[in-house]
């Protein structure tokens, strides 16, 4: 790949918001770009509004891992899970150059003003770039392998630390002339910070950087002010965030959720424990007289007062994973890539929200992105019992021209992280950063025995001591064998080979492999052979190793080591696709629809979600969802879910879910009154939704409700069948019922007088005519009439005739109608409606025509 860096090509951006070069030069104060895993995009949040002013499409990242760096006048991207490097010059939001390196953790960008480096941590190299085109300037820096850091301080140096050496290194860029760079990067300084081969944490300052040894808690700093070192009380092995704003360095001991404020004396200003249980932390930020610590499961941002006072934490309710957090021109950033939300704190400590996925940003809308479920929590298993670690594994030493290397293999913890190794051996005890396992000892006599020995430290105390064989130095050491290289193999494996050494007429025995990462260095294994195969779960996928070798000969002594092999990211097949649910699609007919979140990609990239149902299948490259159909009504469909990368498919998480089957209606009673009918029913829809409707002949029926219709208008004392129809997405039911409505009643009402014979009308038989006289025909024909019945008489009424006219007065109303209503007295007869109040309000409607 060169140096540093191999051209890939160019790549058009997709830009939505600011589109102009003064609008976008004026965005640049109070503003952060964040990233959105779920959409493929970087959005651009103001600090003073609270909301995104622009958006950039990075679609083939979507759904990795991407490293942001910015600055005032660039934004410099990096996919963790291609290793691909982009560059958008912000005066003009046009340009986007693509760059190649290795993928997975172990490769950052450095950005500051106009100056940027490529930092490779495995391999050493420091590479300064041009942040427009991302091209080369100068020859590379090479430092030793497995260093750490690679963050610009407030003054445009890069510091850098080297574990094995136990020193930091300020770098300067080269000038920048013309409206270009020319020259050199050089090295400004390298200072001691450290034991060698210790574990070192780093956070630049704006002048400066605050060096954490994690092997002795000893904090350094330095810069143009002068060094100050302090020994800090921490409970374990502790953090540091890439930057610190201020001059209070936030200490971070994860395991043991413990944060401590220092000054620049090294006087701890605060000290606190952050709630909470069975999560670690990320780093505590101190910004403004405040702390905000975040935990690692993205879902809450504690917040501390300077005395170490516990505040309103800000919470998020899907992060969708860890959170990121970014001080800029007095603001503090927090995003979760993982979720459609970030939020801004302003120098007062005031939260606000931001939509990245609001469809308001000027210049147009994205397309709309499915976002993934989120996953339900798990319960936490219980937390174990925490001692003493155990004894380191595999300890071997080889002797070499008046040295000795001693190499082992991880201590089981026992519940608390490892803070160092301690070596003793030789007349002498030796610190060991926990994440280096290896230590040369130099200073030996050669042709005298000596045995080494080495016991872990946690937060409970040291644990038991491992010997190793012993050995006497000798010159008669092999050479190294020749430069290794490493291949990672889908089988989550990784084959390291290298040229024979040379014995120097003595055998060799075995090789010793030592894996190098950011920061560390790990003894793999011994092989009699020149090649290896580390198996798979031994390294961790998505991380850069590069490896070492060491000869050993027939008399136990070692070879320097030789150089450093290419890197390597070893992968495997993703995990399982977590969080399956499979479910009825309500309105669509014989189809499921299935979610699932991400697994752990494992090393490479997933590129698709392959979904599959009996002989169905279907590829999913974009999200983490799919709707099946083509199945039968009602069917019990089995479904599985593969994740697909490099290394080949997942295990399959499966489900099951059933399709909409056709409705079924039960009916559960009716009841009329003259006019109107009420169906009970009881629907079951299948799985989908049903609507439901019932229709009467003769009368109107209705729809909506799948548990009561009503019809209306119909005759009293008829015998109707309601129909009931349910139907949902995978047919249509229905049911009958058959039943007559109520008889309709009427009350006979005549007028009362109040003088003369009238007194008497309407309640006494008296010759000629009557009140609430009674007739056969619809007049009031005296040889017609049927008879009479007293006022308030209840009479059963069947129909309306029109004829002659009549009046009346009822509670002091007059009642006139020329209609007549067929009752039942002495057979079919007729009232005057004059002389009748029908029940139900006295309506003409409630009947129908004679």
């Amino acid at each position: 790949m060169g140096t540093v860096l191999a051209l890939a090509g160019g790549l058009g951006l997709t830009v939505f918001g600011l589109g102009t070069a003064d609008e976008a030069v004026a965005s640049f104060d109070a503003a952060s770009w964040v990233w959105s895993r779920a959409k493929g995009e970087v959005s651009r949040v103001n600090g003073v509004t609270a909301k995104i002013d622009t958006r950039v499409d990075v679609g083939q990242a979507r759904g990795h891992g991407l490293e942001v760096s910015q600055s005032d006048r660039f934004v410099i991207l990096r996919d963790v899970n291609t290793g691909a490097i982009g560059s958008m010059d912000l005066t003009d939001l046009q340009t986007f150059w693509n760059q190649q390196m290795s993928p997975g953790l172990g490769v950052s960008v450095a950005l500051h003003d106009g100056s940027a480096f490529v930092v490779d941590s495995v391999q050493g190299k420091v590479q300064q770039v041009d942040p427009a085109s991302l091209q080369a300037v100068g020859q590379p820096i090479s430092l030793p392998p497995g260093i750490t850091g690679g963050r610009f301080d407030g003054k445009g140096r890069l510091w850098i630390v080297a574990p094995g050496e136990g020193t930091v290194t300020a770098i300067a860029p080269a000038p920048a002339k013309d409206g270009g760079t020319t020259g050199e990067p050089r090295i400004l300084r390298t200072e001691p910070v450290g034991g060698a081969s210790h574990d070192f944490q780093l956070t630049t300052l704006d002048d400066g950087v605050a060096v954490l040894d994690r092997t002795t808690n000893e904090l350094v700093r330095l810069g143009d002010t002068p060094t100050s070192r302090a020994t800090l009380p921490l409970t374990g092995p502790g953090t540091l965030p890439e930057h610190t704003d201020g001059s209070t360095v936030a200490v971070t001991v994860p395991q043991t959720r413990q944060v401590i404020g220092v000054d620049p004396q090294g006087a701890v200003k605060a000290r606190f424990t952050v709630p909470g249980a069975a999560s670690s932390l990320q780093p505590a930020v101190s910004w403004e007289g405040f702390y905000y610590v975040a935990d690692t499961d993205g879902g809450t941002v504690h917040v501390f007062d300077q005395g170490g006072q516990e505040q309103k934490p800000i919470t998020f309710r899907s992060p969708g994973g860890s959170l990121e957090l970014d001080v800029r021109e007095s603001y503090l950033f927090i995003n979760a890539p993982g979720s459609p939300v970030a939020q801004v704190v302003d120098n007062q400590h005031g939260v606000r929200p931001v939509d990245k996925y609001a469809d308001d940003v000027l210049g147009g809308d994205p397309p709309k992105v499915k976002t993934p479920p989120a996953p339900p929590k798990k319960k936490k298993p219980a937390k174990p019992a925490i001692t003493k670690p155990g004894a380191p594994r595999n300890v071997r030493a080889a002797a070499g021209n008046a040295e000795a290397r001693v190499t082992w293999q991880a201590a089981p913890d026992n519940g608390a992280a490892i803070t160092k190794y301690v070596v003793t051996g030789g007349g002498r005890t030796v610190d060991v950063g926990a994440d280096q396992r290896s230590l040369l000892v130099t200073g030996l006599t050669n042709g005298e025995t000596y045995i080494f020995r080495v016991h872990a430290v946690n937060a409970r105390g040291a644990g038991p001591d491992r010997a190793s064989n012993p050995v006497k130095p000798t010159s008669e050491v092999p050479d190294p064998p020749g430069t290794p290289v490493a291949e990672a193999r889908a089988d989550g494996s990784v084959t390291v080979t290298w040229p024979a050494a040379n014995g120097q007429g003595l055998a060799i025995e075995r090789y010793t492999v030592t894996a190098v990462t950011e920061g560390g260095t790990s003894p793999v294994g011994d092989a009699e052979e020149p090649s290896m195969s580390i198996a798979a779960g031994q390294l961790d996928y998505g991380k850069q190793y590069a490896f070492t070798v060491v000869s050993v000969n027939e008399r136990g002594a070692g070879s320097k080591a030789s150089g450093v092999s290419n890197s390597v990211v070893p992968f495997t097949k993703p995990a399982r696709p977590a969080d399956l649910n499979a479910t009825t699609v309500a309105d669509q007919a014989g189809a499921i629809r299935v979610t699932w979140s991400p697994p752990a990609d494992n090393g490479r990239a997933i590129s698709r979600y392959v979904v599959r149902a009996g002989e169905k299948s279907v590829d999913v490259a974009d999200g983490t969802d799919a709707t099946l159909n083509g199945f039968g009504a009602g069917q019990n469909v089995q479904v599985q879910v593969v994740a697909v990368n490099e290394g080949g498919e997942s295990e399959p998480a499966t489900a099951t879910a059933r399709t909409v089957a056709a409705p079924t209606v039960t009916i559960t009673g009716t009841t009329t009154t003259f006019n109107s009918a009420t169906v009970g029913l009881s629907v079951n829809a299948g799985g989908g939704t049903a609507t439901c409707s019932l229709a009467v002949t003769g009368g109107t029926g209705s729809s909506g409700s799948c548990s009561s219709l009503k019809a209306t208008k119909l005759k009293p004392g008829t015998s109707y069948t309601f129909k009931v129809t349910a139907k949902n997405a995978a047919g249509t039911v229905t049911k009958q019922s058959t039943k007559s409505t109520a008889d309709l009643y009427g009350t006979a009402t005549c007028i009362n007088g109040d003088s003369g014979d009238q007194r008497t009308y309407c309640d006494e038989d008296v010759p000629g005519r009557n009140g609430n006289e009674i007739f056969k025909v619809t007049r009031q024909d005296n040889d017609q009439q049927a008879g009479w019945v007293e006022n308030g008489t209840r009479l059963k009424a069947y129909c309306k005739k029109t004829g002659e006219n009549v009046d009346s007065y009822v509670y002091n109303n007059q009642k006139q109608s020329t209609w007549w209503i067929q009752i039942d007295y002495k057979g079919k007869t007729y009232i005057p409606w004059a002389w009748l109040n029908l029940d139900g309000g006295d309506d003409l409607d409630n009947l129908p025509p004679c």
